[in-house]
C-alpha cells in the first residue's frame, strides 16, 4: 500500500499543478480574447476543471490507502509504528489519520479535494467565477501536496525496512470518542474557508459585477462557519472531559489559533448584509475573508510547526518555514490583486446614522477584530519575544479574561441590540417601541440577582457574570419579542394559533430568523460562560470510608478497583453522591486514571453528574506515594450544561438559516398582507410576500 499511497499522492500533485497552470493560462486567454490562439480558453477550462475532479480521486485513494494501512497494521510505515498499535479499537484507528502531522497533512488534502470535487460539479451558476475559485484552489492544494510528497510523507518505510511487531500507540488524550470527530470538524472550518477565500479572491481579480458572488459563497462560508463552531466546542467538551482540570478553555495557543479565523468569520458573516442591502463595507469584506484564510493558514502553522507550547501541538519541525513562505505569498497575492482593482471596491453609501444597524454591524466587526487582535497577541507573544531578546515569556490566562471579558460582554450587548435597529437610520418612535421590553427585562434579571444574594458589586468576575445574565435576558427578550411581533401578525392575517404562525413566518424568511436562533444560542453559551465566576472545588486524601463534601453534595468513597485489558491498565474510584443526604444515583460515580500499555502514558478519566444548574465533576488524582491512599478532586461548576446546549441551538439556527426560504405563489391580494418594511421588521399591508 504504501507504493499506491505514493503514486496516488504523485499523481494528485501533477493534476493539481495542470489545474492551476491550465486554469490560469485559460482565464488569461479568456481576459484578453483567446480567439487569435489555436486553444480556445473554454476547452483549457475545461480540462483544467476535469483534472480538479481527477485530483480528488487520487488524493482520495491516497487517503483510503492510510486508513487501509492503520487497520492492517502494516508496521512497514513509519507512520503507522509512531501512532497506531494492534491494541488500539477500531474506532480510534481512524483517528491515526489525524493524530500526526503527516496524517493531518494528508487530511487537510482530501477536505481540499472534497470541497473543490463539489465546488466544479456546480459551477453552473457562474462558470467564469467558478473557474477562477477552482484554479485558486488548485494553488492551494499545490502547497499541501509539496507537503505531503516530499516534506511530510505519509507513506515512508520504516528506517532499516524492517518492520517491529507492534506499534507505539495513539496518543491516550486522542483515545476519547469525540477525538474521532473533534479535529474532522475542526479541519472541515479550516480547510472550509479556502473556498469563500478563493471567491473573494477570484471575484476581485475579475473585476466581477454586483453582489452576485457573496450570494453564490453565503452556503459555503455558513457551512463552513458551522462545521469550525462545532470542531471548537467539542475540542472544549474535550478539554472538560479528559485533561481533568475542571475547565473547558484554557487561552491555549491551539485554542486560540482555532478561534481566531471563528472571530473573523464571525464578523464577515455580518457585514457581507451590508454589502448586499446597501453596497457598503466592500473593502472591509474582502480584506475580512482574506484574514481568515491566512488565519486558517497561521492555525495550522501553530499546529504542525511546533512555534508553541501545546498539549494540542505537534513537535518541533522544519515545516513552520513551509508554512511561513506560503503565508508570505498569499499575502502578497492578496495585497497586490486589491491594490490594482481598489477602485472596483467603492462603497456606494455612507453610514447616515450612529442609531442604524450599519452602525452595529460597524461596532460588532471592530469588537470581533479588537478581540482577534488580543487573541493574536497573546498567542504570538512567545514566539516575538524569543525572537527579539531569546527569552521565551509567555502570557498568563490572566490577560485573556482581563481584556476578553469586557469585549464578550459588549458582544453579548450588540446581539440583542443590532437586530433592532433599522437600516439607515432609527426613529426615536421604533426604538421606544422595540427596546422597552428588553430594558425591563435587563433590570429585571440585574436585581432578582442581587435580590438572590449575588453580591453584584464585590467581586469583578460576579459583576461580570451579573450583567451578563442580564444582558442574556435582555437579548432573549428582543428574539422572542420579534418572532412575536411578526407572528402576531400573521394570526390576525391568516387566523392560525401563533405557534403556526411563527413557523410560517420563519419558513418566509428563514435567513433572518434563522439568524435569531443563532443569536439565541449564543445567549446561551455566554449564560454558561457566566457560571464559571462561581465554581467551587474541593481536593482529599480519600481512604475508603471517607467522604467530602461540596455544595449540596457528599460524595462517599467506597473503595478502590484495578483492571487491566489488552490496551491499557485502570484504576479508579467508586464513589457515592448523596445531595441534602439523599442518596442520588443508583450507580457509584467512577473517575479514572489510565495507563497505556503500549508506551506507558497515562490518561485521566471524569465521572461528571450534569444537570440544568450545575456539574458534578470528579477527578481521580492517583495514590498519595507516601501514605497509599487516593486523592480525589472534585469541582461544582455551575451552567455549564448551557454552554453544549447553546450548541445544539447554533447549529440549528445555521442550519435553518441555510434552508431555502419559503416562496408563496404571488396573487392580488384582498386583504393586508405581511411584508418587511423599511427597517426589516414584519407589518401588515401590500400586496404579497416580497421574495
Amino acid at each position: 500500500m504504501a507504493a499506491f499511497g505514493s503514486f496516488a499522492l504523485l499523481i494528485a500533485l501533477i493534476l493539481a499543478v495542470y489545474n492551476l497552470f491550465a486554469g490560469g493560462v485559460g482565464l488569461r486567454l479568456q481576459a484578453v480574447g483567446g480567439g487569435a490562439t489555436r486553444v480556445a480558453p473554454e476547452r483549457l477550462l475545461e480540462t483544467a476543471r476535469r483534472a480538479g475532479i481527477a485530483g480528488f480521486a487520487a488524493v482520495t485513494a491516497a487517503a483510503f490507502a492510510l486508513v487501509w494501512s492503520v487497520f492492517h497494521n502494516d508496521f512497514t510505515l513509519e507512520y503507522i509504528v509512531e501512532h497506531s498499535n494492534i491494541a488500539l479499537p477500531s474506532a480510534y484507528k481512524f483517528a491515526a489519520l489525524w493524530s500526526g502531522q503527516e496524517g493531518s497533512l494528508l487530511l487537510w488534502c482530501w477536505l481540499l479535494a472534497t470541497y473543490g470535487f463539489v465546488l466544479r460539479l456546480t459551477d453552473g451558476e457562474d462558470k467564469r467565477l467558478h473557474a477562477y475559485a477552482g484554479t485558486i484552489l488548485a494553488g492551494v492544494q499545490v502547497f499541501f501536496l509539496i507537503l505531503v510528497n516530499f516534506v511530510a510523507m505519509p507513506f515512508s518505510l520504516v528506517r532499516g525496512g524492517v518492520a517491529p511487531p507492534d506499534g507505539n500507540g495513539l496518543n491516550p488524550l486522542l483515545q476519547y470518542p469525540e477525538m474521532v470527530i473533534h479535529p474532522p470538524m475542526l479541519y472541515l472550518g479550516y480547510v472550509g474557508f479556502t473556498v469563500p477565500f478563493a471567491f473573494a479572491l477570484g471575484a476581485l481579480m475579475m473585476r466581477y459585477p454586483g453582489e452576485k458572488w457573496i450570494h453564490i459563497t453565503r452556503r459555503w462560508t455558513m457551512f463552513t462557519w458551522m462545521f469550525l463552531t462545532i470542531g471548537i466546542f467539542l475540542g472544549m467538551h474535550w478539554a472538560y472531559a479528559v485533561l481533568g482540570w475542571g475547565g473547558y478553555w484554557g487561552w491555549d495557543p491551539v485554542e486560540n489559533a482555532s478561534l481566531m479565523p471563528w472571530l473573523t468569520g464571525t464578523a464577515f458573516l455580518h457585514s457581507v448584509m451590508m454589502q448586499e442591502k446597501r453596497g457598503m463595507m466592500k473593502s472591509w469584506n474582502v480584506w475580512l475573508i482574506f484574514s481568515t484564510f491566512l488565519l486558517s493558514i497561521l492555525g495550522t502553522l501553530l499546529t504542525r510547526g511546533g512555534l508553541v507550547s501545546s498539549v494540542h501541538a505537534f513537535a518541533q519541525s522544519s515545516i513552520g518555514t513551509w508554512f511561513v513562505v506560503f503565508l508570505g505569498i498569499v499575502l502578497a497575492v492578496c495585497a497586490f490583486t486589491y491594490i490594482v482593482q481598489k477602485d472596483h471596491l467603492k462603497t456606494e453609501h455612507q453610514i447616515e446614522s450612529l442609531v442604524s444597524r450599519e452602525s452595529s454591524f460597524l461596532f460588532n466587526n471592530l469588537v470581533l477584530l479588537a478581540a482577534c487582535f488580543t487573541i493574536l497577541w497573546g498567542t504570538l507573544y512567545p514566539v516575538l519575544s524569543e525572537y527579539v531578546d531569546g527569552t521565551k515569556k509567555t502570557v498568563s490566562g490572566a490577560y485573556y479574561s482581563h481584556v476578553m471579558v469586557p469585549i464578550g460582554v459588549f458582544l453579548l450587548l450588540l446581539t440583542g441590540v443590532g437586530p433592532l435597529l433599522a437600516w439607515r437610520a432609527s426613529s426615536l418612535k421604533s426604538m421606544r417601541r422595540n427596546f422597552v421590553w428588553p430594558v425591563v427585562a435587563f433590570w429585571v434579571a440585574l436585581i432578582g440577582c442581587m435580590v438572590a444574594g449575588v453580591k453584584v458589586w464585590g467581586d469583578e468576575g460576579v459583576f461580570y457574570a451579573a450583567v451578563t445574565w442580564s444582558l442574556a435576558a435582555a437579548v432573549t427578550t428582543a428574539i422572542v419579542s420579534e418572532f412575536v411581533r411578526g407572528a402576531m401578525v400573521l394570526h390576525r392575517q391568516t387566523g392560525r394559533n401563533l405557534a403556526s404562525s411563527a413557523v410560517l413566518l420563519t419558513r418566509r424568511n428563514t435567513r433572518r430568523y434563522g439568524g435569531y436562533v443563532v443569536h439565541l444560542g449564543v445567549v446561551l453559551i455566554f449564560l454558561g460562560f457566566a457560571g464559571y465566576a462561581f465554581n467551587r472545588s474541593a481536593e482529599k486524601e480519600m481512604p475508603p470510608g471517607s467522604a467530602v463534601t461540596v455544595g449540596p453534595y457528599r460524595l462517599v468513597n467506597l473503595g478502590n478497583t484495578e483492571e487491566s485489558n489488552a490496551n491499557y491498565d485502570t484504576e479508579f474510584a467508586q464513589l457515592d453522591v448523596y445531595e441534602h443526604g439523599k442518596k442520588i444515583l443508583d450507580q457509584p460515580m467512577a473517575p479514572e486514571k489510565r495507563v497505556y500499555l503500549v508506551n506507558g502514558q497515562p490518561q485521566t478519566i471524569v465521572a461528571n453528574h450534569s444537570t440544568l444548574l450545575w456539574d458534578l465533576y470528579v477527578v481521580y488524582e492517583g495514590k498519595n506515594p507516601d501514605t497509599g491512599m487516593p486523592i480525589i478532586k472534585v469541582f461544582l461548576n455551575p451552567l455549564v450544561s448551557w454552554i453544549w446546549i447553546g450548541l445544539a441551538v447554533t447549529v440549528f439556527g445555521t442550519l435553518l438559516a441555510l434552508v431555502p426560504t419559503l416562496q408563496p405563489v404571488r396573487v392580488a391580494a384582498t386583504v393586508p398582507v405581511v411584508h418587511a418594511n423599511s427597517d426589516g421588521r414584519a407589518t401588515a399591508g401590500g400586496e404579497g410576500w416580497p421574495s
